[in-house]
């Protein structure tokens, strides 16, 4: 296995050397394919994500196919552009010289994927690879087999396979990739796996991008449009993998005295979106596996959080459903609370003042993404700039991945690197500094000896004075012949 892996590496590494992933042309024409396969072969991605979540086709659709095209199409879009240096200030010290910003391929990449968006969270990170000049190796997630085994057919049909190549395998084949050394290591999932990954990353020096999660909290203020604000959470919350997301609320915070109206409002529009059976709903997805749908209902089976449901609650474990779940003040030092529930529970914590929500939230790892509804423009300000997250969002959940000018990453437990549009480019590039210079422009008091005159003009010249430049290229000081 270790030997496969290291003549995979070895493969892609002689075609990074023979230059042949530079070329813009070659970049684009990678990136026009998958958008071909897309295009061509959506059925076929529809159906691995059915058959690996029961994902609803429109869901399929809206938050891994189109994305997976749009971050394409913006990509080739924006390459020539990208792979331009960027000219920047010289500086009076290096007068006269030209100074530029080289985007330079890192290498031979690898990328672990994650089963909860197992099209989307494999190819995203990919179309950035490509984008920036690297071959790249895609893991995808063994948990998410159907798309796993599409990626492992389909890619090879469309892409460049000398330096684009699909590894399929679980714990053994992963662990024999990351004993390889690569130029970087980019992994969605979990923190637990991504400390193996950074782990192994350090024995080579290999720079990491982790994609993490954690407790994403939602603030929901007394003064919002509730029943739009209670839309958008749910289908946030539920309409995104059934809660089996990292940027899907984990837990909302509101105040005591609105928590009764906010519960009532939300039960309203679950009933509304998935029906009084929403085991049945077509438009909810399963738990993945039967591992994962236990970890789940363990976390409500003690009875001090299971008296605590308000609303849904059924399972179905035959069909691996659970139906969306609403708790109201769950006590903080149980499961559900402690750690990322990633599942379709929904606690809500109640505070005295809407303000205490941010020092609740400030209590906790930092968080994937942070939401807020309010119309109060103050808490809005307050939640903005003392809120540390991966990327927050007011008024509404989970649009901001959506838009390519935004980066996309956590920081501390959430995760490390960010991607998405041009940060995609930037992730798998390294910023290389180039600067330029003739024979002209000579200073004499660059050189020793260092004498009281020359030490004056060079510390005018790293203060950035005119006139020492001016005396630096005019030859002074004089030497005595």
């Amino acid at each position: 296995m270790a030997e496969e892996a290291k003549a995979v590496v070895g493969e892609l590494r002689a075609s990074f050397k023979a230059g042949r992933t530079r070329p813009a042309e070659w970049r684009a024409a990678q990136l026009r394919a998958i958008v071909r396969m897309v295009e061509e072969r959506e059925q076929d991605i529809t159906d691995a994500l059915h058959a690996d979540l029961a994902k609803p086709s429109m869901e399929s659709y809206l938050h891994e196919i189109s994305l997976a095209k749009a971050a394409c199409t913006f990509a080739l879009k924006g390459l020539k552009n990208w792979m331009k240096p960027n000219k920047v200030p010289a500086g009076v010290t290096t007068f006269p010289s030209t100074a530029q910003i080289v985007s330079e391929p890192l290498g031979v990449v690898l990328v672990i994927s994650a089963w909860n968006y197992p099209f989307l969270l494999s190819i995203d990170p990919v179309i950035g690879a490509i984008a920036a000049g690297n071959a790249v190796v895609l893991k995808p997630s063994e948990i998410a087999p159907a798309t796993s085994a599409m990626f492992a057919k389909l890619l090879p049909e469309y892409v460049d396979n000398s330096c684009i190549k699909v590894v399929e395998g679980s714990v053994p084949e992963t662990t024999a990739l990351l004993e390889q050394k690569w130029d970087k290591i980019f992994y969605t999932g979990s923190g637990n796996v991504g400390r193996i990954v950074m782990a192994a990353a350090a024995k080579h020096l290999t720079p990491v991008a982790l994609e993490l999660g954690g407790k994403c909290p939602a603030i929901v203020d007394s003064n919002v449009d509730l029943h739009v604000a209670m839309k958008r959470l749910a289908v946030g919350k539920w309409g995104c993998n059934n809660g089996q997301a990292c940027i899907a609320p984990d837990y909302v915070i509101t105040t005591k005295s609105f928590a009764p109206e906010l519960v009532d409002s939300l039960k309203r529009v679950l009933e509304r979106f998935y029906g009084e059976d929403p085991l049945q709903s077509a438009d909810l997805s399963r738990i993945v596996n039967s591992n994962h749908f236990h970890r789940l209902t363990n976390l409500v089976e003690d009875k001090e959080v299971a008296q605590k449901i308000v609303y849904g609650g059924q399972t179905d474990e035959k069909q691996l459903k659970i139906a969306p779940t609403v708790l109201l003040d769950v006590p903080l030092d149980t499961g559900l609370m402690t750690s990322e529930i990633f599942g379709p529970f929904l606690p809500i914590v109640t505070v005295d003042k809407i303000e205490d929500s941010i020092d609740f939230i400030n209590s906790k790892t930092k968080p994937l993404a942070a939401y807020l509804f309010t119309k109060d423009k103050k808490l809005q300000d307050n939640f903005v700039s003392n809120v540390p997250a991966g990327g927050m969002l007011v008024n509404d959940v989970a649009l901001h991945l959506a838009n390519p000018h935004l980066p996309f990453g956590g920081v501390g437990d959430s995760g490390m690197g960010s991607y998405h549009g041009k940060f995609s480019f930037d992730c798998f590039s390294h910023k290389k500094a180039v600067l330029i210079r003739g024979f002209g422009g000579e200073a004499k008091a660059r050189y020793p000896p260092y004498t009281t005159e020359k030490q004056k003009i060079l510390r005018g010249l790293i203060n950035g004075s005119f006139f020492a430049l001016i005396l630096a290229l005019l030859g002074f000081p004089k030497e005595k012949r």
